[in-house]
């Protein structure tokens, strides 16, 4: 599903006279479907830059990292334009950040909804049926129905995330990228999120996470793997 392959990542830190911030080197990774891979190491080891570079929101220095997209075509992520990774994140490419980003003032249910939405075009039924899953989504983790028509903006920091939750997942994709998707809830919705995770794996996805909780990780890991050998010490 993922293939990456020589690749590397530092920073330039212009407000400081051009010093480079060295912060990956040399990642060589594989993920398969049907896998859910946690990156482990301390604050710092370039975890969520790393999943920064899959998803195209940091551009590689140097390296490949090959996808396979779900029409079954191989995309080189460091080479795609940008209408190519609108499709890729469209279709391909699941990613749950630590911060929920959607525009103001859309009320839950259809920030949920949305990335079935595109499927449903001029489709009253389709459109339907994608806010029916929206709600099943909302249910399942513990948002309560009274803030379906408000703005995630007003929600506590727990109900976002579990809208980010929602949002990511609710459109099955092939690759699903985790950063610390649980660190703000509590222990019922952590569990949800572990269970929701087994799902996608079961159903083949390929999944790369980080989580802050090591029982988290323990329990949705099939493999992990120790971010520490790719951090360059130069």
């Amino acid at each position: 599903m993922l293939h990456m392959k020589g690749v590397s990542k530092r920073f330039t830190l212009h407000h400081q006279n051009g010093a480079e911030l060295r912060v990956l080197q040399d990642v060589d990774l594989r993920l398969a479907p049907g896998e859910c891979l946690v990156l482990d190491g301390p604050s710092g080891m370039g975890k969520s830059t790393l999943l920064k570079l899959v998803y195209a929101n940091y551009q590689a220095t140097s390296g490949q990292i090959f996808l396979r997209q779900s029409d079954g075509s191989e995309l080189d992520v460091t080479q795609a334009n940008p209408r190519a990774l609108v499709r890729m994140r469209r279709d391909t490419v699941g990613y749950v950040s630590q911060f929920l980003r959607v525009i103001p003032r859309v009320p839950a249910l259809d920030v949920v909804a949305e990335p079935l939405v595109d499927d449903a075009a001029n489709d009253p039924a389709a459109l339907e049926a994608a806010r029916e899953q929206a709600r099943s989504w909302l249910t399942r983790l513990r948002i309560p129905q009274r803030l379906w028509h408000l703005p995630p903006a007003t929600f506590s920091g727990g109900e976002q995330q579990r809208i980010n939750i929602a949002r990511n997942m609710i459109k099955p994709r092939p690759l699903l990228l985790l950063d610390e998707p649980t660190a703000s809830l509590d222990t019922a919705n952590t569990q949800t999120v572990i269970e929701l995770i087994g799902e996608a794996v079961e159903r083949g996805a390929a999944v790369m996470g980080i989580f802050h909780a090591p029982e988290v990780g323990a329990a949705v890991a099939t493999r992990r793997i120790d971010m520490v050998q790719f951090r360059s010490i130069a």
